[in-house]
């Protein structure tokens, strides 16, 4: 892993949050980041194409996609050092697919830092509702798109059609390890697409606990 310093505040938190949670963060996180397998399942992705996990945290989704999409090319950005280390371990295991990895600012990364002019598939999971300056995070992963590429979102949804009580608890909760569903999410994606001429999929799941989105970019 060649290492990028972000030298940035929320870099620091995010290293100081995940320097122990990273040893258990896949075991507690199985339980409430609903949605993660069925944008996996749902990356089609054709061989030799380049799949970009951005918050790649642990490795523990690309491990995934690498296993079902052996002749893929992986990569993986994070902004904390941290949870790289993990992800290194996990990914470098005998039998597992390549993968380079590096740490970045979500916000502000460019293909070539991966030695890619653009990636075909892109993966964002329960990382916008981390980032402080997620709609930044969204315009710099539509750009990194290669043409007919596609951008794959799952994270907090609003919690819509759960009781009240239960969206006021869980919210609560989240806030509490820096987390914040993003609403405007459906608007922001939307209105990118119209921008450029793309297309955007939207499916709630769990009642609206989770939101899926497949950005797809023109492929003219």
């Amino acid at each position: 892993m060649t290492a990028i310093d972000t030298g940035s505040s929320h870099a620091q938190r995010m290293d100081r949050m995940y320097r122990t949670q990273r040893h258990f963060y896949d075991l507690t996180r199985k339980y409430y980041l609903f949605g993660r397998d069925t944008l996996i399942r749902g990356l089609d992705v054709p061989a030799g194409s380049s799949v970009l996990e951005i918050g790649c945290g642990t490795g523990r989704n690309l491990a995934l996609i690498g296993r079902r999409f052996p002749q893929a090319r992986l990569f993986g950005l994070d902004i904390s050092a941290e949870m790289l280390v993990s992800a290194e371990a996990k990914l470098g295991r005998p039998g597992r697919t390549k993968t380079v990895l590096r740490v970045a600012d979500a916000t502000d990364f460019q293909p070539p830092e991966f030695g890619e002019t653009g990636f075909d598939r892109i993966v964002i999971s329960y990382a916008l509702s981390m980032i402080p300056d997620w709609e930044k995070a969204i315009d710099a992963a539509i750009a990194a798109l290669n043409p007919g590429g596609s951008l794959h979102i799952a994270d907090f949804g609003q919690q819509e059609r759960l009781p009240r009580l239960f969206q006021r608890l869980l919210q609560a909760w989240l806030k509490r390890f820096h987390v914040t569903p993003r609403e405007a999410m459906v608007t922001v994606l939307t209105a990118n697409a119209a921008r450029f001429g793309d297309a955007v999929d939207f499916r709630p799941i769990g009642r609206g606990y989770a939101w899926l989105f497949v950005y797809t970019r023109s492929s003219k």
